[in-house]
């Protein structure tokens, strides 16, 4: 189901498939805009604010992977959720990608109806899902569920989509060994065909903003041979 009158802007430097991208997501409700580089994408970011970006790998200029690792500097408040789109589709691309920060990885060439239901799917991860209360706290942190905002000790903590999507699927299962294999099956919405590496990634790169030595975890721990299990009282429960 497309969500409606979402802002996606597309970043690619083949003018013809940026236009036919365009014209098509407005035709199916979107408010879609097109530019042919990072320059003209961080300009854009300035006046406009977007709700998803589809992000060439390969520009003239800064690459995409590098303007999704910048993006944080470019718009303010809540990040853009972020489709990289590449005619390379190996896995280790795949996997620099979500190491970044986008929120799904589409190889070309793809078809239309994928690309809608790929962007349906990352654009309702960010709606707010039923929980058991708005705020949620755990050690210094307070994590704000329907503004999808986390802080420490008042000071908000930038989170991309994919990390966001995952603290709140933690949230929901505290003090459980969750299995690689449950995660991929939580986070399904990001990924056509996900795998196991997804979910490291992504635990790496969460443990990056919520402990303080990502290498000594207290909050999400790794299980060996099992999984993952966030432990909200931290190290109470050592």
């Amino acid at each position: 189901m497309t969500v409606q009158c979402s802002r996606v802007l597309v970043v690619d430097d083949d003018e013809g498939l940026r236009e036919l991208l365009v014209r098509y997501l407005g035709d199916n409700g979107y408010a879609a805009s097109g530019v042919g580089d990072g320059a003209a994408m961080k300009a854009h970011l300035l006046t406009h604010p977007v709700d998803l970006i589809l992000l060439d790998v390969m520009l003239p200029g800064e690459d995409g992977l590098s303007l999704a690792r910048g993006l944080n500097t470019i718009q303010g408040g809540q990040l853009p959720a972020i489709i990289m789109l590449s005619a390379r589709g190996e896995e280790v691309d795949r996997i620099v990608g979500l190491e970044v920060g986008a929120d799904d990885y589409l190889p070309k060439p793809f078809s239309h109806r994928e690309l809608l239901a790929r962007i349906a799917a990352v654009l309702r991860r960010r709606q707010p899902a039923p929980m058991a209360g708005r705020i949620r706290r755990f050690g210094p942190f307070v994590v704000d569920i329907e503004a999808h905002q986390l802080t420490r000790n008042g000071v908000e903590v930038s989170l991309s989509g994919a990390e966001f999507a995952l603290l709140r699927i933690l949230l929901d299962h505290p003090d459980r060994v969750l299995s690689r294999d449950a995660l991929v099956e939580l986070l399904k919405g990001y990924e056509r065909a996900p795998f196991d590496r997804m979910v490291d990634v992504r635990v790496t790169r969460l443990r990056r903003k919520i402990e303080a030595d990502p290498a000594r975890p207290v909050y999400l721990r790794t299980i060996w041979g099992e999984g993952y299990l966030f432990a909200p009282r931290g190290a109470l429960q050592a």
